[in-house]
């Protein structure tokens, strides 16, 4: 890790720390493209088969990636303190800890992929789902649920990887399945080598077998690579240890939280919007496909900052830490412009890309606009939240993420799209002026923490200097 403690001007710094941050976030950012792209392939390989087809998969979507992110924010603490530990040059440390995320991840996986399996169809009919989309979602939901045990093992892995400033390994992974996930996807969804047809709810089962293939490739990398042979991690094997779980859960059950307080908010619009009929849903789907995917650049700047943060304040530099932390939000600030400007201007083509249904394509440019729109904001809170995760202030910021979307953001987006408690309602429109609403305020609520969990990390480290 490069220290900025030297002397040197303002703009050869963040030039320094730029080239350090993007080093770390661009095989990341191929990972998480490469894995949200898997969404697209499904989206628009469903949507081939017809709007029903993707409808289901919109659907189930809504259901599983919130409790996936739940499950995997949960692990995600692993990152900070493998971070920690290693700026503090103290690698072999890391190995003890990683275990014991382990024996955690196998008790979630297993808890979540059970979740999704037994509760997906009560949900749905809870949400009043039209009927005829309700067995599909369901079929698709279960091929997921089998794959949830493997990626939680495979999360815990990448996360010591990348908090250790390796993140090659989760990129190549992450290529691969996709790469997979095309042919079996076709397979299962026309029917070849023997499978049966099973139209677009085949792609969950597709998805579920590459989830246990990224699991296998990162065990021989892990094992099988030189820089990790200090941390032997896989020298033997300590039963559960309580109190480490538990600080790993301490951190890590805020993180799981507020991702889930922001991913569901989009999950239980679909919901909302799926007694609207299959057309609605699958315009919805095209526009959140989407941004999920422009998303990813953010989302992956985030956690190259909180290994640059947690790296930082192992290595007991608070100030590094802080500037790291500025200039990831710069970067994703400028990201931002572009995605946003993009979104704009070639909204009819992007829409164009899932489907040609006139209907479905004309409501997706619709909110693809309201995209474009909540992309500075939600590049701010992302980056701000990835910052706290490396100063391991979680608790604050779960509460922060979930008084914004859930009292603020989803209520605004409920009464414009769906009452006439301020307007005629305005459908799924409405609805996506809530997320901006509702995600402007996590940034501004984000931003704010951020600076003081910064201030005080360098407070305290003067007061330990003086004394």
């Amino acid at each position: 890790m490069t220290s900025l403690t030297q002397p040197v001007s303002r703009g050869r710094r963040t030039a320094i720390e730029l080239k350090e941050l993007l080093t770390l976030a661009a095989p990341i950012m191929i990972a998480q493209l490469a894995t949200t792209a898997m969404g697209f392939v499904d989206a628009v390989m469903a949507g081939s088969v017809g709007p029903r087809d993707l409808a289901a998969v919109a659907l189930g979507n809504s259901i599983w990636i919130p409790v996936f992110l739940l499950m995997t924010g949960t692990l995600l603490a692993t990152t900070a303190k493998v971070a920690q530990r290693y700026g503090a040059g103290d690698q072999a440390g890391t190995g003890p800890l990683v275990r014991q995320a382990l024996w955690l991840a196998l008790l979630v996986g297993p808890l979540a992929g059970a979740t999704l399996w037994l509760l997906s169809e009560p949900i749905l009919r809870a949400m009043k789902v039209e009927e005829a989309l309700i067995e599909p979602s369901c079929f698709y939901l279960r091929g997921i649920a089998c794959g949830l045990p493997a990626v939680a093992l495979y999360h815990v892995l990448r996360c010591f990887s990348d908090g250790l400033g390796r993140t090659r390994p989760s990129m190549v992974l992450g290529i691969c399945g996709l790469m997979l996930n095309i042919p079996i996807n076709y397979v299962l969804i026309y029917g070849h080598l023997g499978f049966p047809a099973l139209g677009g709810p085949g792609c969950g089962w597709a998805t579920g077998s590459v989830m246990w293939f990224m699991l296998l490739g990162m065990l021989v990398w892990v094992n099988g690579a030189k820089v990790y042979k200090p941390s032997q991690l896989f020298s033997h094997w300590e039963l559960p240890q309580p109190k480490v779980i538990g600080s790993l859960v301490a951190v890590g059950l805020p993180i799981g939280i507020a991702v889930f307080a922001e991913s569901s908010i989009f999950s239980v619009i679909a919901l909302l919007i799926g007694e609207l009929g299959e057309k609605v849903v699958a315009g919805h789907q095209v526009a959140l496909n989407f941004s999920a995917l422009v998303f990813m650049i953010p989302y992956s700047l985030a956690m190259a900052v909180t290994v640059r943060v947690g790296q930082s304040l192992g290595a007991g530099a608070p100030r590094d830490a802080r500037f790291a932390a500025g200039v990831g939000m710069g970067a994703a600030l400028a990201y931002a412009c572009v995605s946003a400007s993009g979104m704009l201007l070639m909204r009819e083509h992007i829409a164009g890309l899932y489907t040609q249904d006139p209907e479905v394509l004309a409501l997706a440019a619709t909110l693809l606009v309201f995209s474009a729109l909540f992309q500075f904001s939600d590049a701010v809170q992302v980056t701000a939240a990835g910052a706290l995760r490396g100063y391991q202030d979680t608790r604050a910021t779960m509460i922060m993420t979930l008084f914004a979307y859930w009292g603020i953001g989803l209520p605004v987006g409920y009464s414009l799209g769906l009452t006439d408690w301020l307007q005629e309602p305005t459908g799924p429109r409405g609805l996506w002026e809530g997320l901006i609403v509702g995600l402007t305020c996590a940034a501004v609520m984000l931003c704010i923490r951020l600076s003081r969990s910064a201030r005080r990390q360098i407070v305290l480290k003067e007061m330990r200097t003086a004394g």
